[in-house]
């Protein structure tokens, strides 16, 4: 192998390394926000189930992205986790005084998931251009999640808005 070569592979195990790390800090910010979000939806059944499951899959991507970085020797930033983690939690103090919550927390997780989706494709692009193959499936199952919850967000934003257009004409607490 060439130097060129040679220092091109470092470059891209270097760049999908910090890649992962990063996408640990964003499934822990996500976790944050679905927690969040768990324990606020009360008028919004659907919501509160998809979440619940979307929690799930959360959980296991971090697992796997735990994993990941295990087999590059490398470890989850905890700065970085807890800065993600903070700016969940703020933004979901900010939404909580909205009079319309559970129209921003829609709004904002639609938006979201379609960073985390941004996030993954990145990823999978530089494993595969360092042929880390087997990193690039894994990667591939939770860009596969993320996608399936964008499009249940996305194909819910009338129902969820309807609902609560529906509770607040009838005078009901609507916000979440």
């Amino acid at each position: 192998m060439s130097m060129a070569m040679e220092r091109g592979s470092d470059i891209i195990r270097s760049e999908l390394t910090t890649g992962l790390v990063n996408l640990h800090a964003v499934e822990k910010q996500a976790r944050q926000l679905i927690e969040r979000q768990i324990a606020r939806v009360v008028n919004y059944p659907a919501v509160a189930q998809r979440l619940r499951q979307h929690l799930d899959e959360t959980n296991r991507q971090e697992e796997r992205l735990d994993k990941l970085l295990a087999q590059f020797d490398e470890s989850r930033s905890v700065l970085k986790d807890m800065a993600m983690q903070m700016s969940a939690n703020m933004g979901a103090i900010m939404h909580a005084a909205a009079d319309d919550e559970i129209l921003k927390n829609t709004f904002a997780n639609l938006a979201f998931e379609n960073f985390e989706i941004a996030s993954y494709k990145s990823a999978i692009c530089m494993a595969e251009a360092g042929s880390f193959n087997d990193v690039s499936r894994v990667l591939q199952q939770s860009l596969h999640e993320e996608e399936d919850m964008a499009g249940w967000i996305s194909a819910n934003v009338d129902q969820v808005t309807r609902q609560y257009l529906d509770l607040k004409s009838q005078s009901e607490k609507a916000d979440r």
